[in-house]
């Protein structure tokens, strides 16, 4: 976050493009849901109270994802609000998807935390924060639910603190908490924020006064609290650190909004707060070199790839990250792996739950561009330069399962649909080199129940996933004639994953080490660079 940039042009710095984290529950898909009621891109929230078809989120629409109630799928959702154009990047929460998690950062310039204001910090948010941390990305954190029993606000800050080594400088103050919540104080622009509970979409009033000492204070707020609120933002500005800006950017301090994201309360302040303080569109990196927004070519990198958004047309979108410049519909762009150009004249931009032509977009922005399976995770998209972006990872999956068609006819249709789910980065999919079949890696056990989902709705395949005696699998690396030593011994261990990559496949530690141990120049990697 230096300050010798050259300044954005006003059309890329007016863009905040971010992702939501947070643990299952905290509150995420309500709080996307504010975010794009007040951006103006959906009329209406509330996801349980609303009729019939009107009460699917608007953010998720597989199928298993409105049966659970979960966010499996990171969707990309534009809108203005204010002189701003945010670019939401939605992270699935479950702990099984944490690698599409892992992608989606890598195409956002800030995070926002969601914390439950009852359960404070959550092992999940502590590992996606981790994650924030290693790419130096500022954090807004947002408690949300202070609308029920919650924690003591210096506990909820403390803890903050102490488990993510953060700075956190509160943006608002709660006053009252569970039935007692009426809203919160505005420590940056000295005001008063108070919630309407009766209506649960009506944006919040604010009530201009000047300072803590203002007597228009008692008219809002009952005695017992009022004094509980002096003296509390008293200590706190004693104890916290004041907002810095800079702090923030550089990724050591994080503000704090309290709030009912149901309620609607807390939630333009923080957007507010992202429009004012969040970076703008940050530079780059690639293999060669760093990618400043303000560049002319465009450039852009593949960081998520989804397929059958639309079930009835087997399509697949690219999601994309424009690193630079001003992209127009029908430009030729370069496809750096297969070197080749590609005319991109139907790219979508996802305004809420409607996907509309992209005319134009520039960089910071996501846009999705439909295609047949040439677009994969890391590939980078350029007028002509042979850049590869680098920092998109591949984990190595922790679960192993085979997978077998329960009508041996549709083996074939198999082989197609796990390919297809192995280039969306939904599983690792290896071929072993002795016997038929495939085996299936996943993060989280969770993810076998959607891929046979899916699988069987997208493809019209029942299938079975067994257990395999293998645990884990590991990309080799190295010295090319002790590969093929290795190879030629440890046959029942090798596979190639969907790039074609040598896999060994290993029952336990032990295989890893005697492999190191017997064939030196070999290296066995838990993880794999998603570039070309």
């Amino acid at each position: 976050m230096l300050d010798n940039r050259p300044a954005l042009p006003p059309e890329i710095a007016r863009r905040r493009t971010f992702a939501i984290i947070s643990h299952p529950d905290a509150g995420k898909t309500t709080l996307t849901e504010k975010f794009l009621l007040f951006g103006g891109a959906i009329q209406m929230a509330g996801q349980v109270r609303a009729k019939g078809e009107a009460r699917r989120t608007r953010s998720d629409f597989m199928k298993m994802e409105q049966d659970r109630g979960i966010s499996v799928s990171a969707s990309a959702m534009s809108f203005d609000f204010r002189q701003y154009r945010f670019n939401l990047v939605d992270t699935p929460g479950h702990s099984d998807f944490s690698e599409d998690t892992y992608r989606t950062l890598t195409a956002v310039d800030a995070a926002i935390m969601v914390i439950d204001g009852a359960k404070g910090v959550e092992s999940q948010t502590r590992k996606l924060f981790e994650v924030c941390r290693l790419r130096d990305l500022p954090i807004l954190t947002f408690c949300n639910k202070m609308d029920r029993e919650s924690r003591d606000t210096f506990e909820i800050i403390d803890e903050i603190q102490e488990n993510l080594a953060i700075d956190v400088a509160p943006a608002s103050w709660p006053i009252g908490m569970g039935r007692e919540f009426i809203g919160a104080y505005d420590l940056l622009h000295d005001r008063l924020e108070i919630m309407d509970r009766a209506d649960r979409n009506k944006v919040a009033e604010t009530v201009q006064i000047t300072g803590l000492d203002d007597p228009k204070l008692a008219d809002h707020v009952p005695a017992d609290l009022l004094a509980k609120l002096r003296e509390e933002v008293e200590m706190a500005r004693e104890l916290l650190p004041a907002f810095d800006r800079k702090s923030f950017l550089e990724g050591h301090m994080t503000p704090i909004w309290f709030g009912s994201a149901i309620n609607s309360f807390g939630v333009r302040e923080l957007m507010d707060g992202m429009g004012e303080y969040g970076p703008e569109p940050q530079p780059q990196t690639s293999d060669s070199r760093q990618i400043g927004a303000e560049e002319s070519p465009v450039t852009g990198f593949v960081f998520k790839v989804q397929a059958n958004m639309d079930p009835k047309h087997r399509d697949r979108v690219a999601f994309v990250r424009l690193a630079s410049g001003h992209f127009e519909r029908g430009m030729k762009l370069l496809h750096v792996r297969s070197k080749k150009p590609m005319a991109v004249t139907n790219p979508v931009l996802f305004l809420a739950a409607d996907r509309e032509l992209a005319e134009e977009a520039w960089a910071g922005d996501i846009i999705g561009i439909p295609n047949h399976g040439q677009l994969r995770i890391g590939d980078a998209l350029t007028e002509g330069e042979p850049l590869r972006f680098t920092g998109i990872p591949s984990f190595a999956p922790e679960l192993l399962q085979s997978v077998r068609a329960t009508d041996p006819m549709k083996a074939k249709h198999l082989e197609k649909a796990l390919m297809q789910f192995a280039e969306e980065g939904a599983a690792k999919v290896f071929k072993p080199s002795i016997g038929s079949g495939f085996i299936v890696g996943v993060v989280g056990a969770l993810q076998f129940e959607v891929l046979a989902s899916r699988i069987e709705i997208e493809y019209g395949i029942p299938v079975r996933f067994e257990p395999t005696q293998f645990q884990s699998a590991r990309w080799v690396q190295g010295d090319k004639a002790a590969i093929e030593k290795m190879v030629n011994v440890n046959k029942q261990h090798i596979a190639t994953d969907n790039d074609g990559d040598l896999v060994f496949l290993t029952r336990l530690q032990w295989d890893i080490d005697r492999v190191l141990r017997d064939y030196e120049g070999l290296r066995l990697t838990a993880t794999k660079e998603m570039m070309v």
